[in-house]
């Protein structure tokens, strides 16, 4: 068990390495000048320099590459192109808000996913079944965007119950435990929340309706065990596959939001990913992309070590 453990810990390393070069070539490959956009038009040849040097830009990609990993790795992420402010500070801000609308998400769709996919699954070929089907796949198949101005329309506009954008009262982004600030939450995590429930609805159902037909099952209920532990031994079966689907969609709400931060005005990474494109501000979405990326990667890492303690398979390996 610790060996899985430590080789499953070191695998991270150059992953993190793998993702971290990606993050740094991909901004590099789209065309134009970054600097254009903070350059004064009638700028001198020197002036360009200066700013070049400033920047980092005057050398070549893999010195550019290996200050830029060196000093992330110190919680460096240089300075913003557009606004001269650290990147650090504001990607922390960012994906704190991110993380917050993300958690939101997850307490709704998760727990909706797991058990009416799990009843549905146990309902096999009923009228509970084909309506969750039904309602999964117009989850997955929904636009969110197209979604959260639905919403927005409904419960901003015509009813006005709900703010339709920004953290806070007046669009503030400065979030705090209240009633006034919370109310600003509930559209965009509903939004973001129903592709994953439906992602793991669908999975669930599948994997319970999947489990129920195998021998064991049979077995169990041949030997006169009671429907609750045939259930808990059905849960146990299913929670491995499960667990990773719920790790990769929790990837998903955290870097798969860029459109409903963008509806809502939400101050988050994806926001401020949509921002740092159309300024072309490579600092600062070099710093976010990693910063997510990570995220992800350590998600996975969780879900891996959750699996080894949940999969009595992954322990005897």
């Amino acid at each position: 068990m610790l060996g899985y453990l430590f080789r499953r810990l070191v695998y991270v390393i150059p992953v993190g390495l793998g993702v971290s070069l990606i993050c740094f070539l991909l901004v590099h490959i789209a065309p134009g000048d970054p600097l254009v956009a903070v350059m004064p038009i009638d700028a001198t040849a020197e002036q360009e320099a200066e700013m070049r040097a400033e920047y980092g830009f005057d050398k070549p990609l893999p010195v550019q590459f290996g200050i830029w990993l060196g000093n992330a790795l110190q919680g460096d992420l240089g300075k913003s192109i557009a606004t001269g402010r650290p990147v650090a500070r504001e990607v922390g801000r960012a994906v704190g808000n991110t993380l917050l609308l993300a958690a939101a998400a997850s307490l709704i769709g998760f727990p909706l996913g797991l058990l009416f996919g799990f009843m549905a699954g146990y309902l096999n070929n009923t009228v509970w079944d084909r309506l969750v089907t039904a309602v999964a796949i117009g989850g997955v198949s929904t636009p969110n965007y197209w979604l959260g101005m639905v919403l927005v329309i409904i419960f901003s506009v015509t009813l006005g119950w709900l703010p339709s954008m920004g953290a806070g009262p007046g669009g503030s982004s400065d979030w705090s435990w209240d009633w006034a600030h919370m109310k600003h939450l509930v559209l965009p995590a509903i939004t973001l929340a129903v592709v994953p429930m439906g992602i793991v609805m669908r999975t669930t159902r599948a994997l319970v309706a999947d489990i129920l037909d195998q021998d064991f099952v049979q077995a169990l209920v041949a030997k006169g065990m009671t429907r609750r532990g045939v259930l808990a031994h059905v849960a146990r079966n299913a929670a491995p596959t499960a667990l990773s689907v719920i790790g990769l969609q929790l990837g998903y709400l955290l870097g798969g939001s860029i459109l409903i931060e963008t509806v809502f005005n939400w101050p988050g990474s994806g926001y401020l990913l949509s921002v740092a494109i159309l300024q072309r501000d490579l600092p600062m979405l070099q710093g976010t992309i990693l910063v997510l990326a990570m995220f992800f990667v350590a998600l996975n890492l969780l879900v891996d070590l959750a699996q080894s303690f949940i999969d009595p398979r992954i322990k005897r390996a």
